[in-house]
């Protein structure tokens, strides 16, 4: 038995199709789904999301909050942002981090923390 995964952002679909397993992290803690996991409806956190294969291997993507659904041995995961370890634009996320880095240097507040949060989770995801 396996899940049917749904990865969705507002542009696209970035992943659809079978999993063993699926490894995100929420607003309470990270939580892993296997098949016949109950019912759950839970926020995401700026994470990385794991989707492990059926057959090995995984699809690994940075998401920028949104939330994950599970029933009936499907996994919908719902981001603004969401990129595939192979899209990360590694080289952009450098420099946003330098970027948010240097603002922060300067003042601290929310909204410049959160950008630096996404660029290490870029990066982190890229493997860079």
């Amino acid at each position: 038995m396996s899940l049917q995964v749904e990865l969705v952002s507002p542009e696209r679909i970035l992943y659809s199709g079978e999993a063993s397993m699926v490894v995100a992290r929420t607003t309470d803690g990270e939580i892993a789904f296997l098949p016949g996991h109950a019912p759950f409806l839970g926020a995401l956190s700026v994470a990385r999301v794991r989707v492990l294969l059926e057959g090995g291997g995984e699809e690994v993507a940075a998401v920028h909050g949104g939330f994950v659904e599970v029933r009936d041995n499907t996994v919908t995961i719902l981001s603004d942002v969401a990129e595939l370890q192979s899209q990360v634009d590694v080289e952009r996320a450098r420099r946003a981090e330098a970027a948010a880095e240097e603002r922060l240097r300067a003042e601290q507040d929310a909204e410049t923390q959160a950008a630096l949060a996404r660029a290490v989770l870029r990066i982190d995801v890229a493997g860079g």
